[in-house]
């Protein structure tokens, strides 16, 4: 389980394609203080530490979860947010982000808005129900606020220190990220479509 709160913004330092893709990731956390089959979100998807040393760590990564992200897409060089999994009695800042991904959203614009940037994303057709304007996204692993809805498009707004400590500093339109739609949306979602087929 994760908040959303970006702690790093690591590197993609190596990509091995093998039966499945390993990925060594460049990090400034403490990797002497994690521990080897620990959890990290990388850009959102959780994902287990299975090798390490100072500065860096490598991740396995199935077909099926290179299919269902944007971790097809990367290489060598690519930039990440980085989130160590939730420790029990820390502050939940964000909101609670289970680090599965539901699917992969495409930057329509970018523009600024005083000093914050204004984005608006197009949402997979199946995921747009669970997106509600003042309701939490997680887009790369950033737990965000949606500003507005209108049929598969929502928008966000980023703050400076949000543009500056992830890597929405960086996204332009056309590019992807990976979205996790919130918990209690899916759920509430569940119930009212269970509510209906049994009136």
């Amino acid at each position: 389980m994760f908040t959303g709160l970006i702690a790093d913004i690591g590197k993609v330092r190596q990509v091995e394609r093998t039966a499945d893709t390993r990925f060594v990731i460049e990090t400034k956390f403490d990797m002497a203080a994690v521990e080897m089959g620990a959890s990290i979100a990388c850009c959102g998807t959780c994902l287990t530490v299975v090798d390490k040393g100072e500065g860096w760590f490598a991740v396995d990564v199935s077909a099926e979860t290179l299919a269902c992200t944007t971790l097809g897409t990367w290489e060598a060089g690519r930039a990440i947010n980085l989130e160590p999994s939730l420790r029990l009695g820390a502050e939940l800042g964000g909101h609670l982000v289970q680090g599965h991904i539901d699917g992969v959203a495409r930057v329509l614009d970018r523009r600024t808005d005083g000093d914050s940037l204004r984005f608006e994303f197009a949402a997979p057709e199946e995921l747009s129900r669970f997106i509600a304007r003042k309701g939490s996204v997680a887009l790369d692993g950033v737990s965000l606020t949606v500003n507005d809805v209108d049929g598969t498009r929502f928008g966000v707004n980023i703050i400076p220190h949000t543009a500056q400590h992830t890597t929405f500093g960086l996204l332009q339109q056309g590019d992807e990220v990976n979205l996790e739609v919130d918990l209690l949306a899916r759920y509430v979602a569940r119930l009212h479509s269970e509510s209906a087929g049994s009136s």
